[in-house]
């Protein structure tokens, strides 16, 4: 009975792929289940495949698959395909157990051939088995990936461990059945959860076999998926690891597989540790050539993007400047007037060395482009790349006054004028040209110190702007004629004693240094200067000083008054008496009593003997000098 019944199962399923009202058929969804349980050769595996394939056929009008999956054939899917998954590993352990056999009896006897034709038999029958198992397999997969239209039942086949069977399946040979597996991994893997199982599975080995290969859609489906896996970090440095790099450089010659594979690189230049490795592939060349050969005014967006990344590396640098390749690249960028491809120009000129020089030509054409007559994306580019011309034989002064920079550069400087990135860039312009001494003194007398100080006011919540703005004022306190302005004209120093403590580490470091200048040149601010980080270091206490309340003794060894005057009408070192105690161990005039030499010995290096307080009270009240610093620490 249960033979008839399966055969009369497989005799209908004909009469079903012609229909498409299934619910006439529903008793063939029923006893598809058990008919796969009880399946023992491979011709009840052959009428489970054709019943499959009726589902197939109609599971893809989207209308049957409420009922598909109502009877849950996507679960019977996802048990056959991990059945014969199982099982295809059994056959292979049952090889591979046959083949060492066969190798030991080579050695050992050299004339017995019986268990070699046992060998050859079983391999031949394990061939045919995998045939037959793949077109199931596929069969299986294709039905899948139309019910995984639905994200919830793609949810369903996630929870299933769908991912885990899908890369095992990587490991086979039949082409149509690595494109169906790989599309549907690439599919899933638009969903963090199903790439993280994907990396649980390194799969990134797998799919290295296949790139390149000869089955064109299974290489173009393969990248794709590469694609998609290499917005995870981990994943490209994977993917750097097993020598994709190579094979992915070399697809950029074929027009089939350039962009997608120009996509995965650009990906992968995104992190420094990789950009220098492509100096050692005959990536930049082939690049290069893509861009002076493009017909359209401006170069597509994925290869100017790869290109910038690749210019951020000065080895590559190297490789982009070698011959014409800087002259042409401005030569297109002024012609075209591309923002892009100068911010391209832009990295290259940020590298020093004999790259750098190479500027000097070009100074002039990038100058004459600073105007409010053209794109200001362009100019942006244009002013950082002459910012980042740091050239000591550059003459700053001919050039702002050959072009008129300087009453641009002053225009810009308003709040409000620009958008910030330009204004940003006309900043760090300035730091560069106030470098040279003439340039400093032209652009303190045109009145841009008040500017910048008016500017850093609007923008002070802006850290980027506050710390180019200050390397400007620490630019221009090395020239006398600057410095005198800065720091006798303009209220730049009481600012930046403001920014010393700043929580941005690089405002405090530059507003230290050009503090430390401006304590060099004037003594005053050299004062105040030293009050501040006195007080600052001290903060925690001069607040318990002022906060507490104090009894006799206290007030006997601070007096009246307040810690204020210490602060702020003197100059802390010049009051002795903060180091008196309440015994008088030193005199007013700073001299030491002979009396303290009477009542102390030294013993091991250390002071011995009595004294009215506790270690506890005396040690904040002691200082000593932190050298290099110009201020007082507690010890």
């Amino acid at each position: 009975m249960e033979s008839r019944a399966d055969w009369k199962t497989f005799s209908c399923m004909h009469e079903i792929c012609f229909y498409f009202d299934l619910e006439q058929h529903l008793e063939m969804l029923e006893v598809l289940g058990p008919c796969y349980l009880k399946c023992q050769n491979s011709f009840e595996v052959v009428c489970i495949y054709f019943l499959l394939r009726c589902f197939f056929l109609q599971c893809s009008f989207s209308q049957f698959h409420g009922i598909i999956t109502h009877y849950k054939i996507g679960a019977l899917c996802m048990n056959i395909i991990d059945h014969e998954l199982k099982r295809h590993e059994l056959w292979q352990e049952e090889l591979a157990k046959k083949k060492k056999a066969d190798i030991l009896l080579v050695c050992w006897d050299l004339e017995n051939q019986t268990l070699k034709k046992d060998y050859e038999k079983t391999y031949k029958k394990y061939q045919g088995l995998v045939v037959k198992q793949e077109q199931l397999l596929r069969v299986a997969l294709y039905l899948l990936l139309n019910l995984a239209e639905d994200t919830r039942t793609e949810l369903k086949m996630r929870n299933k461990n769908i991912v885990h069977m899908l890369v095992k399946a990587l490991d086979r040979d039949n082409f149509e059945l690595l494109i169906l597996v790989v599309s549907f991994l690439k599919k899933l893997s638009i969903f963090m959860e199903n790439k993280n199982d994907m990396v649980e599975m390194d799969i990134v080995e797998k799919l290295v076999k296949m790139v390149p290969c000869e089955h064109e859609d299974l290489l173009n489906i393969t990248l794709r998926l590469l694609l998609n896996l290499s917005f995870d970090t981990g994943l490209r440095n994977k993917m750097v690891q097993v020598g994709l790099l190579p094979k992915l450089t070399a697809l950029l010659a074929n027009e089939n597989y350039k962009q997608v594979a120009m996509c995965i690189l650009y990906h992968i230049s995104m992190d420094d540790r990789f950009k220098s490795m492509f100096a050692y592939t005959d990536c930049i060349p082939q690049l290069m050539k893509m861009l002076f050969e493009c017909p359209d005014e401006r170069v597509d967006l994925e290869l100017i993007s790869f290109c910038i990344n690749l210019a951020a590396n000065k080895r590559n640098v190297q490789l982009i400047c070698e011959g014409n390749g800087l002259k042409m690249l401005m030569k297109r960028a002024l012609k075209f007037k591309d923002p892009l491809l100068m911010k391209m120009i832009r990295n290259i000129s940020q590298h020093d060395g004999p790259t750098k020089n190479l500027f000097i030509d070009y100074v002039g054409d990038l100058a004459a482009q600073i105007s409010n007559d053209e794109e200001e994306e362009f100019v942006i580019e244009c002013l950082g790349t002459l910012a980042n011309l740091t050239l000591p034989d550059l003459d700053w002064e001919l050039v702002l006054k050959e072009y008129k920079l300087v009453p641009y550069l002053k225009d810009k400087l308003k709040p409000g004028s620009a958008e910030d990135d330009l204004v940003l860039e006309v900043v760090i312009m300035i730091g560069t040209v106030s470098m040279d001494d003439s340039c400093a003194a032209l652009l303190a007398k045109s009145g841009i110190i008040p500017a910048l100080i008016e500017l850093l006011n609007a923008q002070q919540e802006d850290d980027e702007f506050v710390c180019q703005i200050i390397y400007v004022f620490y630019q221009m306190v090395f020239h006398q004629a600057t410095r005198d302005v800065i720091i006798k004209e303009t209220q730049a120093p009481a600012y930046l004693i403001d920014l010393m403590h700043d929580k941005n580490a690089e405002i405090r470091k530059v507003c230290d240094n050009t503090l430390d200048i401006i304590a060099e040149y004037d003594e005053e601010w050299a004062k105040k200067i030293q009050s501040e980080k006195f007080r600052w270091h001290n903060s925690q206490w001069l607040e318990m000083v002022e906060s507490r309340q104090m009894d006799d003794s206290e007030q006997y060894l601070y007096g009246d008054d307040r810690i204020e005057p210490y602060i702020h009408e003197g100059d802390i070192l010049e009051r002795p008496d903060l180091y008196y105690n309440a015994d008088g161990l030193m005199a007013p005039d700073g001299a030491v009593s002979p009396d303290f030499f009477g009542d102390y010995h030294l013993q091991n290096g250390d002071l011995v003997g009595q004294h009215p307080f506790s270690r506890s009270t005396v040690q904040p009240f002691v200082w000593s000098l932190c050298l290099g610093r110009g201020y007082w620490h507690e010890v």
